[in-house]
C-alpha cells in the first residue's frame, strides 16, 4: 500500500457545522477502511491554510483519489491530496536517477 497526506480545508458549511466534525471524521475513516484503506494518523493544524489532515494508506492513487472526492463531495471540506514516500521508497527512487 502506499501512504497518502489527505489536508482538509473547511468550506462554509463545514465551519457552520464544526461540532459535527468528530462524527465527520470518524464517517471518514470508516469508509476509507471499506475502500481498502487505512488512516494512519488525524491532525487539527492550527495557524495554516489547512485545517486538518490525514495521513493515511490506499491501494494506488486512483482508490485514494476516489477516497478524498466521496469525502470532499459532502461539501464540509475542500481536499489536497499528496503521495507521500518513506526513506526507503525515497532512495529506491533516487537509485533509479541516471
Amino acid at each position: 500500500m502506499s501512504t497518502y497526506l489527505i489536508e482538509f480545508s473547511f468550506t462554509q458549511k463545514g465551519v457552520e457545522n464544526i461540532k459535527e466534525s468528530p462524527a465527520r471524521f470518524e464517517a471518514a475513516k470508516r469508509m476509507i477502511r471499506e475502500q481498502g484503506g487505512e488512516v494512519l494518523a488525524f491532525y487539527a493544524s492550527m495557524g495554516s491554510e489547512f485545517d486538518t489532515l490525514f495521513i493515511m494508506e490506499a491501494p494506488d492513487e486512483k482508490k485514494a483519489g476516489e477516497m478524498a472526492l466521496a469525502i470532499a463531495k459532502q461539501g464540509y471540506v475542500r481536499t489536497r491530496t499528496h503521495r507521500l514516500f518513506d526513506d526507503n521508497e525515497f532512495k529506491t527512487l533516487l537509485d533509479q536517477l541516471r
